[in-house]
């Protein structure tokens, strides 16, 4: 097979001189895929507890699983498996990876259901090839995917809450709970919940700091986030309808809900203290990916929400998944890099954002014919302000990513 060609346009710079033609295009450089890395959320699995809601907010039971609690489903690893498939498909058709059995790089979090994306994801990507998954024990220490877990002194709590409460408009914490109101108000419609005294509805939110971690956001934003995920989750898992929620929401309710989920990465994990120190370990991964010699042309980093949600304060990526709110993280999506190569031997990096919409998951849809996962390139401010393949040399990622690891 030979190797795609990947067509980029640049406008040349011409002199203009009255006897001269007119201005043509120059002639585009010529791009070699080289290397690819994903850092990906895992696919669909139930809520993490028994009681996804807290205390008092609902007295509604919560339906049943196929698996414990916070484990990938197995619809879960058959949409993940599609994913696998759509991105061999893209791969091969760029020239990255040929027929057979491609050499890739696998890295997990210590939790089952990343380390199952991991290898859900390789079954689709390659077929009957062999794939090892490489990742700390559950309960290791997890430096790369977790490394807040242990309170590290050196995280300065106090700046954390600074830097998350100056993203709150004018009013504070209590001003955006307002403009939130009508989610709120559907989401206590599908709790059951029974007004004027209605918790969702009438609970105080606050931010609260910690000593040596993120500060918390606490209250019925915090307890929307999370509501909001699990009957995304029972609507993915493809339960029917009238168990979704209790058969009280729309696939466009659940949408308007799943606000609440990148407003607590607004507070948690965007703030860019935040951000630079939980995605350091992440970030530098990527860079080893795209530039060790010994490296693979594919590597796949499985994580959570929370891992993607920091890359996106670290680098200031901005994302909008058809059918999601904007810079939402949905089940088996991930924030990519390209290593892009031209035939004079210069480096660029190019960011993008790969993801199934809502239905494409629920229906357990094929993404390797006409209907393709969503795709969209990135710009890396600071690196390039614009989604063209030659906006970021290698060398300037490099130097920007070293920049924001050393704080």
């Amino acid at each position: 097979m030979k190797m795609g060609i990947i067509a980029v346009g640049l406008l040349a710079s011409v002199a203009v001189i009255p006897t001269a033609a007119p201005a043509k295009r120059a002639a585009a450089p010529a791009l070699r895929l080289e290397r690819v890395v994903m850092l990906m959320r895992h696919g669909i699995r139930p809520p993490t507890s028994a009681t996804p809601a807290p205390k008092g907010y609902t007295s509604e039971t919560w339906p049943s699983w196929s698996v414990d609690y916070g484990l990938l489903t197995e619809r879960g690893a058959a949409g993940v498996k599609l994913l696998g498939a759509a991105d061999r498909q893209y791969f091969d058709r760029a020239g990255l990876t040929k027929r057979g059995c491609p050499s890739i790089t696998l890295i997990a979090s210590g939790k089952q259901r990343a380390i199952r994306t991991a290898e859900s994801w390789a079954e689709g990507f390659m077929p009957g090839c062999a794939a090892s998954v490489t990742h700390p024990g559950e309960k290791d220490p997890d430096p790369i995917f977790h490394g807040f877990d242990d309170a590290p002194a050196s995280f300065d709590g106090q700046r954390a809450y600074r830097e998350s409460l100056a993203m709150a408009p004018k009013g504070g914490i209590a001003a955006e709970a307002r403009t939130f109101r009508p989610e709120l108000t559907i989401l206590s419609r599908a709790l059951g919940c029974k007004l004027p005294a209605c918790p969702i509805l009438t609970a105080p939110n606050k931010l609260t700091p910690s000593e040596h971690d993120r500060p918390d956001l606490e209250g019925p934003l915090d307890a929307g986030s999370t509501i909001s995920q699990t009957f995304l989750l029972e609507y993915l898992e493809g339960k029917p309808m009238k168990d979704v929620a209790w058969g009280r929401v729309t696939p466009a309710e659940i949408t308007r809900m799943l606000r609440f989920h990148p407003l607590k990465f607004k507070y948690s994990n965007r703030p860019a203290y935040i951000a630079t120190r939980a995605a350091a370990p992440l970030a530098s991964e990527v860079v080893k990916a795209l530039t060790d010699p010994s490296g693979t042309p594919v590597t796949l980093l499985a994580g959570h929400d929370t891992n993607i949600a920091d890359m996106g304060g670290f680098f200031q990526f901005h994302w909008a998944v058809p059918s999601y709110p904007a810079d939402d993280v949905p089940p088996g999506s991930a924030v990519g890099f390209e290593l892009l190569k031209t035939a004079n031997g210069t480096r660029y990096v190019r960011a993008f954002y790969r993801a199934q919409t809502m239905d494409q998951l629920r229906n357990q849809r094929n993404l390797t014919g006409a209907e393709g996962p969503y795709r969209q390139y990135m710009p890396i401010p600071g690196c390039g302000n614009s989604v063209a393949a030659t906006a970021c040399r290698l060398d300037a990622f490099k130097a920007f990513v070293a920049r924001r690891v050393q704080g």
